[in-house]
């Protein structure tokens, strides 16, 4: 092996470093370099090695196309929103969790809804036995959603609602909520996740095929364009489709196509490109490859901005910003040794705010096990703090802009999503591609290949396929109380016979009436909301109209 005084001085470049250098060392043997896409990964990145375009690449904060951020002060300017996913049991016990989230420093609140609330059941339905409360808050009507967030001003807080098949229904309840306290719609600030492609790509939480559920999106958003201005009425999810375990190139082009999809729609209802597109936001996940996460992110905001104003002719620069909020990867946490996905969570989160999120959540590390503890949501959020305040990562704008392994990376994810732009286009776009099965079918093969790469311990997860520790003590996990689905049961069943119920008739049959035609549903939808009606006797008088989609299964 050459000593120091061997090795040659005055290289001519990276080549020759390699020949002379490099390849006398040898390389662990067994594991990949490269990252979980894929892509492969080369020891030393030069300028000899990449090419950076600053103006066609970088450019500057807040300036297209924004790779180095949407905002020209970022968090010198204002830190992210720290938003911790909440919501369990009825709308009593999520209430509480709100209230101590808030207390401890929270600066958003993100709302999980159950189950049936989320496929379009009421609690006492059949259907419904055993997932009332269990991952999220049971909500079937207005009054649910009053006791949700009562004693939380929602003129001064932003609300994010993870929903979709059922979230023009949501939205209904929320805009009821607040007209009550007094404040108006167009007051109201956050974000309804609303995506439904992506329901059909990834997470399989639909009701209708994809054409009225198309529609209702987009009466989401063209209600929210007049109505409500302030708020965020599709939030386009790459999330899901990363945990249902799509590699990161999949979750970035997937999740791009989907939103130009619902461009598509808003424009082919007649609206403007510039009366919306400033209010569509995006979601994704922060897996555990550090740097090709913070590449994801960066390639995505040029993607985004250069197709609105290229290929949709948006004229305002706000229809060009890609606004995203990030959770911690779900997928990532491992049952075994919890403890250890605090350092999961605390890096995946690193890499978000590297990458330039505009809010965050970050996952608890219970959460391979249960609904999280109120110990370790705290802990989740301080996890944010102390990035926040702690580690001087907020002093600076992209702070790893020009790293010559970060812009090739953003470079190479960049150009492989469009690749995929291209094969899904050639399908027809992103609705017939479903139909086909394109994205089942690509998600599957790279979930196989990743199991693989884990079964032959190629990718090490600590504690799973090394350093494994036996006789692990068993944590205390959050519990969900069997009585609370009885109390809310008994509560939708109380409702139905305390409301007027030939108010709640006629709103339910003009809504009926509606989905026959093409009026713009939230209003109809509104109406229902506060005659009374229940979250799934509206979505059954919808099911009436326009069917269920059933899925041609993948194997």
């Amino acid at each position: 092996m050459a000593t120091t005084e061997d090795r040659p001085t005055g290289l001519s470049g990276i080549a020759e470093w390699r020949r002379a250098l490099y390849e006398a060392a040898a390389e662990r043997e067994g594991e990949l370099f490269s990252t979980i896409s894929g892509v492969e990964i080369e020891p030393l990145y030069t300028a000899e090695s990449v090419e950076i375009d600053e103006e066609r690449h970088l450019g500057y904060p807040g300036v297209f196309p924004f790779t180095r951020g949407v905002y020209p002060s970022m968090y010198r300017g204002k830190l992210w929103t720290m938003r911790q996913f909440a919501g369990f049991g009825t709308a009593g016990e999520t209430n509480e969790r709100f209230r101590y989230l808030l207390d401890h420093g929270q600066t958003g609140l993100s709302t999980a809804f159950d189950m049936p609330s989320l496929m379009g059941y009421d609690s006492d339905h059949p259907r419904s036995l055993g997932e009332v409360g269990r991952e999220g808050v049971a909500i079937d009507s207005l009054e649910d959603m009053e006791t949700l967030f009562g004693g939380i001003p929602l003129g001064e807080v932003s609300t994010s609602m993870t929903i979709n098949c059922t979230a023009p229904i949501a939205l209904a309840f929320y805009v009821c909520v607040a007209e009550s306290q007094g404040v108006s719609r167009a007051e109201l600030r956050g974000t309804i996740q609303t995506d439904i492609l992506k329901e059909y790509i990834a997470q399989k939480e639909w009701i209708f095929p994809p054409e009225p559920s198309m529609r209702l999106v987009t009466d989401m958003i063209e209600f929210c364009s007049a109505e409500m201005p302030k708020w965020h009425p599709i939030s386009i999810s790459g999330y899901h489709i990363r945990e249902a375990g799509s590699n990161a190139v999949q979750e970035l082009a997937f999740t791009l196509m989907n939103g130009f999809t619902y461009v598509e729609a808003a424009l082919e209802r007649g609206l403007d490109v510039d009366d919306f597109a400033p209010r569509l936001s995006f979601f994704f996940n922060a897996h555990i490859d550090f740097f090709e996460e913070i590449a994801k992110y960066r390639a995505a905001r040029r993607i985004w901005a250069r197709e609105l104003r290229e290929r949709y002719g948006a004229k305002n620069p706000r229809s060009w910003l890609m606004r995203f909020h990030t959770q911690t990867a779900g997928v990532s946490l491992t049952a075994q040794q919890p403890e250890v996905n605090i350092v999961r969570t605390a890096l995946e989160a690193l890499s978000a705010v590297l990458g330039g999120t505009q809010s965050l959540h970050t996952n608890s590390f219970d959460e391979a096990l249960a609904l999280p503890t109120e110990n370790a949501v705290r802990l989740a959020l301080r996890t944010q703090q102390v990035i926040a305040h702690e580690t001087g990562v907020v002093n600076t704008i992209d702070p790893l802009g020009g790293s010559y392994f970060v812009e090739d990376l953003t470079n190479r994810l960049e150009a492989q999503a469009y690749e995929y732009f291209d094969r899904i286009r050639a399908l027809g776009g992103v609705v017939p591609a479903i139909k086909e099965n394109f994205f089942q079918r690509e998600i599957a093969d790279a979930s196989f290949r990743y199991q693989s790469e884990l079964e032959e311990k190629q990718r090490v997860i600590v504690g799973v396929n090394r350093y494994q520790q036996a006789d692990e003590p068993e944590l205390e996990l959050l519990r969900i109380d069997p009585a609370l689905e009885v109390e809310q049961i008994a509560r939708v069943r109380s409702l139905r016979e305390r409301r007027d119920s030939s108010a709640a008739e006629s709103a339910l049959a003009r809504l009926t009436e509606g989905a026959a035609g093409d009026a713009n549903l939230m209003p109809l939808i509104i109406d229902c909301a506060r005659a009374s009606v229940t979250m799934g006797e509206m979505c059954d008088a919808l099911r009436e109209q326009w069917g269920v989609w059933r899925e041609t299964p993948v194997f």
